[in-house]
C-alpha cells in the first residue's frame, strides 16, 4: 500500500496541511478560512459554488465557514453586479489585510518544498501533479 500513488498523493498532503496549521495556528486562521481568503484574493466576488470548487470543501461546510468568516468581518455577502439574485462572497478590508499578513506562510511551505526537491523536480512534480487533476 505504502508505493501506491493515492497513498503517497494522500501521506504528503496530510503532512502539508498539518504543517500549514501548524504555522496559521498562532495566528488564529483555521487552514480552510486561510484557503478561502487566497481564493477570493485571486478572484473576489465568487458564488459559493465556485468557492467551494476553489478550496475543496463541500457546501455544507463552506455555509458554516463563510458564515464565521462573516461575523469575524473577514468576508461579507454581495449580489453579483450582473445579476443582483445572485449572492457572491467578496473579501472585506480585514480579509484584504490578514490575507496580505499570512500570505507569507504559504510562500515560505512553496519554498520548502523547493528546496526538498530541487526546482527542475519541483516543476515536473507540478506537472505531472496536474495531469491527474479532472478539470
Amino acid at each position: 500500500m505504502q508505493d501506491q500513488i493515492a497513498y503517497l498523493i494522500a501521506s504528503v498532503n496530510r503532512q502539508l496541511e498539518e504543517e500549514l496549521s501548524d504555522s496559521l495556528r498562532p495566528e488564529g486562521i483555521p487552514i480552510e478560512q486561510f484557503r478561502i481568503l487566497n481564493a477570493l484574493a485571486e478572484t473576489d466576488g465568487l458564488s459559493m459554488g465556485e468557492l467551494a470548487a476553489a478550496v475543496l470543501v463541500d457546501a455544507g461546510s463552506l455555509t458554516k465557514i463563510v458564515d464565521r468568516m462573516v461575523a469575524d468581518a473577514l468576508v461579507y455577502r454581495g449580489v453579483a453586479p450582473s445579476d443582483r439574485r445572485r449572492i457572491r462572497i467578496f473579501l472585506a478590508s480585514k480579509g484584504k489585510a490578514t490575507n496580505k499578513r499570512l500570505k507569507g506562510i504559504s510562500n515560505k511551505q512553496q519554498r520548502g518544498l523547493i528546496e526538498r526537491l530541487d526546482p527542475a523536480k519541483a516543476k515536473e512534480l507540478t506537472r505531472l501533479l496536474r495531469g491527474l487533476i479532472r478539470e
